[in-house]
């Protein structure tokens, strides 16, 4: 194909020449593919709900024709969270090899390539509808320069040239049985009832599978895992793991989990996901993870179980030994993917706990084979769908997905009926009875996936996999805990003057802040009726009927709505938060602002408060201190001088305390606390507020320092006090005023504001 004759998508983008080689070609040298056989075709506008699930459509439609595929290019990073939002997928042959200079600046020497600029692609876009990432086909051609292979030749390309994992298991097993590999072959010949040579590997990629388990032995590696856990055990007598070992004296089952990791399943373990859609190949074994977010809305890691079957045993043992790490603590819910085995194991080791499954795993069984049968009215039905997806009642969902089935014919399509079946697992009719602390969204679970997938990178170190999963769990909460000090070092801006608006400010951490923020600020679109002696009908001004029901009971502080958000979430909806405006309710009672979502943080998990603190915690700490102090420093030249000048005040004390004998020892700090130290508020009239609770006399703002100007030509940097409490001996205030020693909140993070 020339230049002037290039391939355009449907959003009017071309396939340049960048894109698959740089040499025209003559239209006489194209060669169509026969799709005459091909049952399946891409076409534009065809949907896949990942890049992955496109990318083997796309192979085995290129299997069919006499080609293989390759990534070729992505596209799309232009914002900030959106990641690839474009991706092509080429013909094997497409682009042109390029010489490239070696160490020593000579040109490699040209070897042959099977490339000739072939421009054979498929093209997929990501578009986000409803909340849910779609792939949508949005260019493809199937026009090659080359001869296409006929079918018992195309199955030799390397991209075809796979073993399945049941097939590297038998394969494995007539080794240890003594056969040669032609026995192996012959015999898996027959099982399969393939004619000769017509399996999908050849004998050499046999051979090879067989070296790399000489290489690697997996059962050895198996035992060195546990190994790994007697010595991180042995370092920290609070890290807990277990094991199961067969019949065989071979590594059946093993979970594990860190002491940090214990400590946030007390406060954050009452929502969990469970995830066990991967495997370790390094091992052979399934791998699962126990994920959950914190009061920030931030990934954290509760443990994780390498299983080797996959089972009702297994995963009840998993469940079972997870509440054995946490003194049978059960979560209130829990979200799996769609495993039979999986579900009943929950039934059986967790039954007061609500299990869930994500809307996302059973969906993508439909968007293979669904957008076909409807046609065109696909957007239609997914548009009706998530409708009914978002409903309040159970009984409006049950008469609403009558009437969906029977408009767009789905009332014989196996799929939606078995979706129906399991209507209690996945709709949120079914689930807004339960707490799920926002792990349903899909920004929430992005997140989790990606947390997930950095753990799952740990298994390219054998040798060391536990202490590199500890060094990931690690980074990972130090990452979140920068961030909720630049969080927290940000004014929160009040954008209603709403006094609960106020006081849930001084209360919620900025992410719950910012959830309730938003629901405070579509309260005011809804009106609010008394109907009964403490029940209210509270409805969307552009509504004439329906609505939800609020039951607000002042006198013993009772309030519930029927959209069931606050139970969901934990947050308080528009309808109640109308109410209690309307009402002259200046602030919401105590047990409506959860202690999980406080700006708080339990004894447990205080660094400040352990006798025992991590010598990285103290150093982490320090740098914090460091990094706030440049930061406010920088602002004018009289800052700058005092920083430095207290700075070399405190190094020369420092360097005056005696140096330890044997090591640094592990301080202990035991400061009273009788305030609550918030961040400053700024209004939206730029109005700064600095937000306490307690005395006015035991608050400071934790927000950017004035600036200190001359008075009566008098330096007032020199006339400062000292304060004489060990924890502090910081100047500019005496132990009487000592921010510090009056918080309740004295915890690194807060530290690292000063």
């Amino acid at each position: 194909m020339s230049e002037g004759n290039s391939m355009a998508s449907e959003n009017g983008t071309d396939l340049s020449q960048d894109d698959t080689g740089t040499i025209e070609e003559n239209p006489e040298e194209t060669i169509l593919s026969q799709q005459t056989s091909v049952n399946l075709v891409p076409f534009i506008g065809q949907r896949f709900v990942s890049q992955d699930a496109a990318y083997e459509f796309y192979c085995s439609f290129a299997k069919q024709c006499g080609f293989s595929i390759r990534r070729h290019r992505t596209r799309g990073k232009d914002g900030v969270g959106r990641g690839v939002t474009r991706r092509d997928f080429t013909c094997h042959r497409g682009g042109f090899p390029q010489m490239k200079p070696s160490d020593d600046g000579k040109m490699q020497r040209n070897r042959k390539s099977s490339r000739c600029g072939c421009q054979a692609y498929m093209r997929i876009v990501k578009r986000v509808d409803f909340d849910v990432p779609e792939w949508h086909v949005t260019g493809f051609s199937n026009v090659h320069n080359h001869e296409l292979l006929k079918l018992n030749e195309v199955r030799l390309l390397p991209a075809y040239c796979s073993i399945t994992p049941d097939d590297k298991t038998r394969i494995c097993m007539f080794a240890k049985a003594g056969m040669s590999v032609r026995q192996m072959l012959r015999l898996m010949e027959l099982e399969k009832g393939v004619k000769l040579g017509c399996l999908p590997f050849t004998e050499i990629d046999v051979r090879n599978l067989l070296q790399s388990f000489r290489n690697v032995n997996r059962d050895y590696d198996a035992i060195d895992l546990i190994a790994m856990c007697k010595k991180m055990k042995d370092k920290n007598p609070n890290f807990q793991y277990d094991f199961k070992m067969d019949g065989h004296n071979r590594l059946e089952h093993i979970a594990w989990s860190y002491a940090s990791s214990v400590q946030l399943y007390e406060a954050f373990g009452d929502a969990l996901v469970f995830d066990t859609t991967h495997r370790l190949d390094s091992y052979d074994m399934l791998f699962g993870i126990w994920v959950g977010l914190d009061n920030h809305g931030m990934a954290c890691f509760f443990g994780c179980v390498l299983l080797r079957d996959e089972n009702m045993q297994s995963f009840s043992w998993s469940l079972k030994t997870l509440l054995g790490f946490v003194n049978g603590k059960a979560p209130q819910t829990l979200l799996t993917d769609q495993n039979i085995w999986l579900k009943e194991a929950v039934a059986v080791e967790m039954p007061e706990t609500k299990h869930a499954v994500y809307i996302w795993h059973i969906l993508a069984k439909l968007s293979d084979s669904l957008p076909t049968f409807l046609g065109s009215s696909y957007d239609d039905w997914k548009a009706e769908f998530y409708r009914l997806y978002n409903l309040e009642l159970e009984e409006d969902f049950e008469e609403e997905w009558s009437k969906m089935v029977n408009k767009y014919g789905l009332r014989e399509y196996k799929h939606i009926t078995s979706l129906y079946a399991l209507r209690t697992f996945w709709a949120l009719p079914f689930l807004r009875h339960y707490f799920f602390a926002g792990l349903l969204s899909p920004c929430q679970s992005e997140a989790i996936n990606a947390f997930i997938q950095r753990i799952l990178s740990a298994q390219s170190q054998l040798d060391r996999f536990v202490e590199r999963v500890a060094e990931i769990v690690e980074f990972n909460d130090r990452a979140a805990t920068k961030q909720k000090m630049q969080r927290k070092l940000q004014k929160i801006c009040l954008k209603t003057g709403s006094p609960i608006e106020s006081h849930a400010a001084t209360v919620l951490t900025p992410y719950a802040f910012g959830k309730l923020q938003e629901e405070l600020l579509m309260a005011p679109q809804y009106a609010s009726l008394l109907v009964d002696e403490g029940c209210f009908q509270v409805k969307h001004h552009t509504e004439t009927d329906g609505g939800c029901k609020v039951i607000w009971i002042p006198c013993q502080e009772h309030i519930s709505c029927s959209c069931h958000q606050f139970e969901f979430s934990g947050i308080l909806c528009r309808h109640v938060l109308r109410v209690l405006s309307t009402d002259n309710c200046f602030q919401i009672p105590d047990q409506y602002l959860p202690i999980r979502w406080r700006n708080v943080t339990s004894a447990s998990t205080n660094p400040l408060r352990t006798t025992t603190r991590d010598r990285s915690e103290k150093i982490q700490l320090l740098e914090s201190m460091a990094s706030a102090l440049v930061s406010e420093s920088l602002e004018t030249e009289e800052r700058l001088d005092v920083a430095c000048e207290q700075v070399a005040m405190v190094l020369n004390h420092v360097k005056d305390l005696p140096r330890p004998i044997h090591g640094m020892d592990d301080i202990a700090y035991a400061c009273p606390s009788h305030s609550l130290i918030l961040p400053e508020v700024e209004d939206t009239d730029g109005i700064v507020q600095s937000i306490t609770v307690g005395n006015s006399h035991e608050s400071f703002t934790l927000g950017k320092l004035k600036e200190r100007r001359p008075r009566d030509g008098v330096d007032v940097s020199r006339k400062r006090r000292h304060c004489s409490e060990p924890c502090c001996r910081h100047f500019g205030h005496d132990a009487s005023s000592c921010p510090i020693m009056g918080s309740d909140t004295l915890n690194a993070e807060l530290l690292g504001y000063l």
